[in-house]
């Protein structure tokens, strides 16, 4: 019988999330007539005793497992050599901080399947966190700006036990009349947007956004045209902005004296252009003194991100003049507050997991199972058996 094994979360800081929740473990050894055993976890979302209760086998050795699934990056010295392995590696961008994860798979003959590259045919992710990270990163931004002027009071995403409890507030908070704008078209725009609805924002057209005063919190979503247009000809195609993003301008800049707050949930890449540059900062009319930088990239599409930081500390100031890292929640509009958390998901762990799971089992287990070839399983394999799949052989002077 092919054994699973749920890994311990054990990189730093620690995440608390998990492959599969007790519930899907039964279903999954019903459904593929598999075991599931869960290594043991003083820090994990759904505690132990949890999977015991659904007569799930907890243990301290998953040297017996076939197959092992993770969420975060495995200690090198925790890798089992010639076993499957299915976590994020952060690997397939040459990652530096991640080169000798990837060697240490080579040499131990692992076969490593990366969520981040379970893909349907059509080239759309299967797996991630994303919508999450949206509500979450959300959920923070409203929390910064209530803090940052004394508004009213949100208790943290983390402080919660789950999604409901944290959405359960805001029946009892009344915003003022901001103006938020959302950027993105993925799963984590639809996780911001899904926190605008939770609150009762409302929605409102770009051209009005900009244009008209407000009674009521409001919100626009930018994207596509909206956000971005050709240099020579003012269109937007999706498909020519993704191969040619340097042909491309932002058109953020026209929203920045209408916006409290930006929800930040856009893919980028050095060719794709900021939403602004710091020196917008210093126009009298800039208005947007709280981000969510919810994709956090470090001097990315907002470029006053000097860093990550974390679910402890969210928060931190910049200094409008002269662009330097200060204290938060200073009631003070000479300082924007960013909120640049790079883990977001892992605040709601135990609505992540179970979203989570639910995919894995329905797209991805079967494939997985299955002794024929699978497409899906094929297109995330990144190495196996000594050496790199023939997709990810552009990775050779990383791994070997």
């Amino acid at each position: 019988m092919l054994r699973i094994g749920l890994i311990k979360e054990e990189k730093t800081p620690k995440d608390t999330r998990v492959a599969l929740i007790p519930e899907q473990c039964v279903a999954v050894e019903k459904e593929y007539g598999v075991k599931v055993v869960v290594e043991a976890s003083e820090s994990r979302s759904y505690e132990d005793d949890a999977y015991r209760q659904h007569n799930i086998e907890v243990t301290n050795d998953l040297s017996d497992c076939d197959i092992i699934l993770g969420i975060k990056e495995v200690p090198i010295d925790k890798l089992i050599e010639g076993k499957t392995y299915l976590f994020f590696s952060h690997t397939k961008k040459k990652q530096p901080y991640n080169q000798k994860l990837m060697q240490a798979m080579i040499k131990k003959r692992i076969r490593m399947i990366d969520y981040e590259c379970l893909t349907h045919g059509d080239g759309q992710r299967i797996l991630g966190f994303g919508f999450f990270a949206g509500a979450v990163g959300a959920h923070n931004g409203l929390l910064t700006y209530g803090k940052k002027y004394g508004a009213y009071n949100l208790k943290s995403a983390h402080e919660c036990f789950d999604f409901e409890e944290m959405v359960n507030q805001y029946q009892h908070v009344y915003l003022p009349n901001l103006k938020i704008a959302v950027t993105g078209a993925g799963k984590v725009a639809s996780g911001i947007v899904e926190i605008m609805d939770q609150f009762n924002i409302e929605y409102v057209e770009a051209e009005d956004f900009v244009e008209k005063h407000f009674e009521y919190p409001v919100y626009t979503h930018l994207k596509g045209h909206t956000l971005y247009v050709r240099k020579d000809n003012g269109t937007y195609h999706r498909d020519d902005f993704h191969k040619f993003p340097q042909h491309y301008q932002c058109l953020f800049a026209r929203y920045l004296s209408a916006t409290d707050i930006l929800m930040n949930g856009i893919y980028w890449d050095q060719n794709i252009p900021r939403l602004f540059e710091k020196e917008h900062l210093h126009d009298p009319s800039y208005r947007m003194n709280v981000i969510a930088d919810i994709t956090c990239d470090i001097n990315g599409s907002v470029p006053i991100n000097v860093g990550a930081s974390s679910i402890a500390e969210p928060v931190y100031g910049i200094d409008k003049k002269t662009f330097a890292r200060v204290a938060p929640y200073q009631n003070t509009n000479s300082i924007v507050d960013l909120m640049a958390v790079d883990n977001l998901p892992n605040e709601l762990p135990r609505d992540a997991s179970k979203h989570f799971g639910q995919h894995l089992e329905k797209f991805v287990l079967r494939d997985l199972f299955q002794t024929d070839a699978s497409e899906i399983i094929e297109r995330a394999t990144i190495c196996k058996d000594g050496k790199l799949t023939p997709l990810y052989e552009y990775l050779s002077d990383y791994a070997y």
